[in-house]
């Protein structure tokens, strides 16, 4: 079984529709027994809230529903939880690895590149509008497939 953790900052826009296009593929790839995935945030601004309605209605727009979803904050058990804490950003990516105890186990990475899909940043659609959400979509729903794909040809994961 391999554990997957996205992160972002507030886990109501990039982390939580990664999270869902990650579950998607992964369910509709028959791995849901070998791969499982949550999302967080750094921050705790929206612990227990749903994701931003933008995030909502663009997975929706996919077919994935992540309106189920609470937002939580990152804690010391997610590094032990979890195999790889894949950050949205490299922002994100200091703020885990500054946090990290010194019994963690998972590893830290950034997303994208983790996934093979280069590239670096998820951008933050926060500010902006539907078409900023739409853009995270098809970023994180590639770098899904990509996640997918590696796993099936049992190539292993890219490392931190």
């Amino acid at each position: 079984m391999t554990r997957l953790l996205v992160v972002c900052l507030g886990n109501i826009c990039r982390s939580p529709v990664a999270e869902g296009a990650l579950r998607a593929r992964i369910e509709a790839a028959g791995l849901g027994h070998v791969l499982k995935v949550d999302s967080c945030g750094t921050g705790d601004w929206h612990v227990g809230d749903p994701p931003d309605p933008r995030a909502i209605r663009s997975a929706a727009a996919h077919g994935v529903d992540i309106s189920g979803l609470r937002a939580r904050q990152l804690d010391d058990a997610d590094y032990r939880d979890f195999d790889v804490l894949l950050c949205a950003d490299a922002s994100t990516l200091r703020i885990v690895r500054e946090r990290q105890p010194a019994d963690a186990t998972g590893d830290i990475a950034l997303l994208l590149d983790w996934a093979g899909q280069g590239g670096g940043d998820v951008p933050d659609p926060y500010t902006g509008d539907a078409a900023g959400f739409e853009s995270v979509w098809q970023l994180v729903d590639a770098a899904a497939a990509a996640v997918v794909a590696r796993h099936r040809r049992g190539a292993p994961a890219v490392r931190a």
